[in-house]
């Protein structure tokens, strides 16, 4: 099994306010979705339901969610009540990647359990009035690529380098 974490936060690690993203950065949307496209993603619920009902479950892959609430269920999407439980039932997977997608709570349960091989993480040179954030990390213990830029254009708010992480 192999455990991916993708995330896009911006100069001050923020990633999500009032349950939502803030920012409208199409590039890196295409880029989400062709790297985690059939593969397995792992959500929590708060951002299974940020994400609009007209793409959720998200296409071509496997929509999990993880929630404390036991009688939570969502058509096309698997439940699990622990990311332990979760990550224990793809152990033997080895065709597909487990993605995790967030949110923050989630973010922060897969870095303290040091379950991740690898991290796609879109860092956008802006700063949000952000009210949740990517948890801190030792980047020593990462090998960083940068594998794409983008610079402000016309569908783009804002700079930003996705780089891929491998730990060492």
């Amino acid at each position: 099994m192999k455990v991916t974490l993708i995330v896009a936060m911006d100069r001050e690690q923020g990633i999500g306010k009032n349950n939502d993203l803030m920012w409208h950065l199409p590039v890196d949307m295409k880029f989400f979705k062709e790297t985690t496209n059939g593969h397995i993603v792992v959500m929590g619920r708060k951002n299974f339901d940020s994400i609009p009902d007209r793409f959720r479950p998200l296409s071509n892959r496997e929509n999990v969610i993880l929630t404390h609430n036991t009688a939570f269920q969502a058509e096309g999407c698997l439940v699990f009540h622990s990311l332990e439980d979760c990550l224990d039932a793809y152990r033997k997977e080895e065709e597909r990647t487990v993605f995790i997608i967030g949110g923050g709570q989630i973010y922060s349960q897969a870095m303290e359990l040091d379950c991740i091989d690898e991290m796609y993480i879109t860092h956008i040179d802006k700063t949000y009035a952000a009210e949740t954030f990517f948890p801190s990390f030792d980047q020593k213990k990462w090998q960083v690529t940068e594998i794409f830029k983008q610079e402000i254009d016309e569908k783009h708010e804002a700079n930003f380098t996705i780089k891929h992480y491998v730990k060492k």
